[in-house]
């Protein structure tokens, strides 16, 4: 209700504002399963201000959709003026850029199509942008980051899903419905593991975070060797990176087996596709070479001759909760504007 006042009041004094008003700042925004960040991001690239709160406080969608509208209308009037905001960007897992809207996550409870991009604009009355949270880090690693010149690259993200960006000649691939990089969809060993989006065997059972903690599981019933793994009854992925820092002998193996089914396939996108690099984020990813090491030596046994020793394979040195942000704003300033307060 307060922002339905505040949009009103703004639009009777609509005709005082300046046309051609430029606009410096956009709001970038990260959904995860478990938390949502936001910040506004200047034309530099710099984040002015940031703030977050957790996504499963609200599992019904128009309630989650109001209060990030709500956080959003905050933040903005503790750095400046909510006019001063030209358009949002959304980074989100399973989110269409072609639509604006969420379809279909396997990991949300958000079920079927949520018109997310619609459903912010009605409430802010600013343009907003929609995309996959993979595409959205590559945005940011192009613009800001590792892959900053590159025109054709790939990013994989290893999160709670396993998502992919292909760049080609500067832009991204998006398929004709815009579900191009589906990387952790595709089937990795046939009748594998049951997989969120409904199949078996897929990649992300494998090498997002609950595949790697089903093989963490996997590593333990298959020895009796002592291991910091055995003493925690809520194990995730951080602590397992930890304890391979310590030299936790099955945590190096966990990430090992990770390692090696995330080369191979990689092996086969790059066969494929052709990059000049592949960047891998996310928090998997921060297994650094525990990780990297194996899924390189995978990734150089299969890949094309022609390929070999060609394609750069390297972490992402952004954290996370940056990263995102970024990237989600790089995607606000290439939406096209519109705002009911001009």
């Amino acid at each position: 209700m307060r922002i339905y006042f505040y949009i009103c009041e703004l639009l009777l004094t609509r005709h005082w504002m300046i046309d051609n008003n430029f606009k410096k700042k956009v709001v970038g925004v990260d959904i995860r399963i478990d938390r949502t960040a936001l910040g506004v991001v200047n034309i530099r690239g710099e984040i002015l201000a940031r703030n977050e709160f957790v996504t499963t406080d609200y599992p019904n969608i128009s309630e989650f959709v109001a209060k990030l509208a709500e956080a959003i209308v905050d933040m903005t009037e503790a750095t400046g003026s909510f006019t001063e905001i030209r358009s949002v960007g959304i980074s989100v897992p399973s989110g269409n850029f072609i639509t604006g809207c969420m379809e279909n996550s396997p990991n949300f409870p958000w079920k079927g199509i949520v018109p997310l991009a619609a459903m912010l604009r009605d409430r802010l009355g600013l343009a907003v942008a929609v995309d996959n949270n993979a595409n959205v880090i590559a945005m940011a690693e192009q613009a800001f980051g590792a892959a900053h010149g590159m025109k054709d690259f790939i990013l994989v993200n290893l999160g709670s899903g396993t998502g992919s960006c292909f760049f080609s000649n500067g832009h991204i691939h998006r398929g004709i419905h815009g579900f191009s990089g589906e990387l952790g969809h595709t089937t990795f060993i046939p009748g594998g593991r049951p997989c969120g989006c409904g199949k078996q065997g897929c990649l992300e059972a494998y090498t997002a975070v609950k595949g790697v903690l089903q093989t963490a599981r996997e590593v333990l019933a298959e020895s009796d060797k002592p291991s910091l793994m055995r003493t925690d009854a809520e194990l995730k992925v951080r602590l397992i990176v930890e304890f391979c820092k310590v030299g936790d002998e099955l945590a190096i193996e966990v990430m090992r087996r990770t390692g090696v089914c995330l080369g191979m396939a990689l092996a086969q996108y790059a066969t494929l596709l052709n990059p000049e690099a592949i960047i891998l984020s996310g928090v998997v990813s921060k297994a650094g070479k525990w990780l990297l090491e194996p899924a390189n030596e995978a990734f150089e046994a299969h890949v094309f001759h022609n390929m070999k020793d060609k394609v750069k394979l390297f972490i992402s040195d952004y954290d996370d909760k940056e990263i995102n942000v970024l990237g989600a704003s790089v995607l606000a300033w290439g939406v096209k504007e519109y705002s009911l307060f001009i």
